[in-house]
């Protein structure tokens, strides 16, 4: 293969629609913040970086108005390599699937519209499909409202993105308004970024606004581009959130930014049933039931009035009966929060047909380099397993292996380490073992946070924290989403879920809310070396560096 003028190109294109990205390369940065817009990262070694682009990644660009030629044009331009032809024709085909279809509103009934006889044809020879398709119209067919969603998602399935252009109801009224001066006293005014992420997600109340997601990394406010959103719709508003510590938050920010009163506000959870029009309800209360086979009955809450709007806070962690419920919901307006768009379960699909696709989404770096968020230094500590606990390793099945290197307890003395190098600053030690967080809290005399901490003493631990009273805590998985500590400027990750990417962006987030002075913050993930835990931790890293973060390694030997 003969190479372009450009035969020092950061980035070569693979036949299979993988990206590989060279490291050390001059136009790195321009290439990683070119592919991030519509290819994912798969892996991130030392030296390249390897993307895969998937109808779902161009889908996404498309509905966040990446055009088609841009796509083509950083592939082609920045590669080493020709870019084979096969290549660029499916990409565009990829690209032009997006708007073929369509919804509209047509008197009671939706209509599904193709932009040709033969793609009606085509999409209806499709049982999943055919079976939700009522009367054939010219060049489409009705459908019945009631099963837009569950529509939406077949079509996505089989290769085809709706565009949904029917439209939503108006829900009950709520007037309210975002104030200039906050009741705490404080001057407020949204950031440019935010404005422009309400004003794409509203798009001037057409039929193009209305659903999708906005991504934002951990304390560039997703809250207040979710209450800009209100104050346009003026309409009663459901807001899901991961916990009651989230409930709060929200409650506290609606309460110190709007015009809305206490009376307005209602908490739906556990503690409390209050149904007023702004209700704060948690995920964990909405997909309770009593038994495994059993009904969801707080799942009404969706109908015990007429929303307007429904808020997906964290939506990555949108559990299935959510899922089902918002097939439904499609004539409500609904809007997705996340730091990133990751799902685990690989479920970021039915985010797309069912909350709507990706419409907003500022790089992590470009909010760093503005100053909104704290310049964070990522780092991977590497160190030694005992003679002894290598060998109870090697011998282990699986899970017990990863438990063991998680666990490792020479960990406790980087720990110590760690908590020396930053003495006087505000840290977080958090782990996915309650046992291994609770040791370190006994061994180093700090407050511990876990899931069976209770809500008042959560909330009492975390406001001393705040405070500046407590200055280091040992925090579970509970601390993971939604919990404001906004002068927390160092996390020591010692164990995590497995691979989980999007657990990896959320602890960075815990400590990414902007510093007075050098505006600095220091993330820590404490590994065994030679483990399997290396091997999650180099998986946990792939959305971060995606987002420009490199990792420093630091070797150690301490053993116990």
């Amino acid at each position: 293969m003969t190479p372009l003028s450009n035969g020092d190109g950061p980035i070569i294109v693979q036949g299979d629609m993988t990206v590989l990205l060279e490291v050390d390369n001059s136009l790195y940065s321009e290439a990683r913040d070119a592919l991030a817009g519509y290819a994912e990262l798969v892996k991130s070694p030392e030296h390249i970086h390897t993307y895969r682009i998937t109808p779902l990644s161009v889908w996404n660009a498309r509905a966040g108005g990446i055009p088609l030629k841009e796509m083509l044009n950083s592939l082609t331009s920045l590669s080493r390599f020709p870019v084979q032809k096969h290549i660029l024709d499916d990409i565009s085909d990829l690209a032009s699937r997006y708007g073929r279809l369509r919804l509209e509103m047509d008197g009671e009934w939706l209509v599904l519209h193709a932009d040709k006889a033969a793609l009606a044809e085509l999409v209806s020879g499709y049982r999943s499909v055919s079976r939700l398709l009522d009367k054939p119209v010219y060049r489409g067919f009705r459908v019945d409202p009631d099963l837009r969603g569950e529509l939406k998602k077949a079509l996505l399935d089989i290769g085809y993105p709706i565009e949904d252009l029917a439209g939503y109801i108006d829900g009950e009224t709520l007037k309210l308004s975002l104030l200039e001066t906050t009741r705490t006293g404080n001057a407020f005014r949204m950031r440019d970024y935010q404005l422009e992420a309400v004003d794409t997600f509203h798009a001037a109340g057409g039929p193009r606004g209305g659903s999708g997601v906005i991504v934002q990394p951990c304390g560039a406010g997703k809250t207040i581009i979710g209450m800009g959103c209100m104050e346009r719709l003026q309409t009663s508003t459901l807001i899901l959130v991961t916990n009651i510590t989230a409930i709060r938050q929200w409650r506290d920010e609606l309460l110190d930014k709007t015009t809305l009163t206490e009376e307005e506000i209602g908490e739906y959870s556990g503690v409390r049933k209050e149904i007023r029009p702004v209700t704060l309800a948690t995920y964990n209360i909405m997909t309770y039931r009593r038994r495994n086979d059993g009904d969801f009955p707080h799942l009404r809450l969706f109908r015990e009035r007429n929303w307007g709007f429904i808020i997906y806070d964290e939506v990555h962690l949108l559990p299935a009966p959510v899922f089902r419920m918002t097939a439904g919901l499609q004539a409500k307006r609904r809007l997705g929060l996340t730091a990133t768009l990751i799902r685990e379960d690989g479920r970021e699909g039915d985010v797309f047909a069912l909350i709507g696709p990706q419409k907003a989404a500022m790089p992590w770096k470009e909010l760093e380099r503005q100053g909104w968020i704290a310049k964070a230094r990522c780092t991977e500590i590497r160190l030694k397993m005992s003679r002894e606990l290598a060998i109870k390793h090697a011998h282990a099945h699986v899970r017990a292996r990863i438990r063991l290197a998680a666990e490792n307890p020479a960990k406790l003395s980087v720990v110590r380490s760690l908590l020396e190098r930053h003495r006087g600053e505000r840290i977080l030690i958090m782990g996915m073992y309650v046992g291994q967080v609770r040791m370190m809290g006994r061994e180093l005399d700090i407050p511990v946070i876990t899931g069976r901490t209770p809500q008042l003493e959560r909330e009492r631990l975390f406001e001393e924290f705040r405070s500046g009273a407590i200055q280091v805590m040992s925090v579970s998985k509970v601390a993971n989403y939604s919990v404001d500590l906004p002068d927390a400027s160092v996390a020591i990750q010692v164990s995590g879920t497995f691979g989980s990417r999007q657990e990896e962006a959320q602890r960075l987030g815990r400590i990414l809310r902007p510093k007075p002075g050098a505006n600095r913050a220091y993330f820590y993930s404490i590994v065994s070396r030679d483990s399997s835990e290396q091997e999650f931790a180099m998986k946990r890293q792939l959305y971060l560096c995606e987002q420009g973060y490199e990792y420093g390694i630091e070797y150690r030997d301490e053993t116990v």
